[in-house]
């Protein structure tokens, strides 16, 4: 999963702010810089299904996105999403949780 956000920033679709995988699914903070959203994200669903090589899909359709709208939301948005696992009650803290970043925060 990681490999294809880090990909879709490689070519140039999108630029990862934040993300975190849980066990059941991924929350993903990024700037569209080309395409379409629906694009991107087929990209990396369909960049996962690949490598994990699945039989029948391990996505449901759709997703749930949020824009947002200014500057002073990013940094609260960012900490929504790596905060997950602790919501969860995976970890306490989420420096031991192994599945998360930041980048350019």
């Amino acid at each position: 999963m990681i490999c294809a956000l880090r990909a879709s920033d490689q070519i140039g679709a999108t630029q990862t702010l934040a993300f975190v995988v849980m066990p059941d699914h991924v929350h993903w903070l990024f700037e569209l810089s080309a395409g379409t959203l629906a694009q991107a994200i087929a990209r990396v669903k369909s960049q996962v299904s690949r490598t994990q090589r699945a039989r029948q899909s391990v996505w449901q359709s759709g997703y749930h996105d949020h824009a947002v709208r200014r500057d002073e939301e990013i940094e609260k948005f960012a900490r929504y999403v790596v905060e997950n696992p602790i919501r969860a009650g995976l970890v306490v803290d989420v420096a031991n949780y192994s599945h998360w970043d930041l980048d350019g925060m």
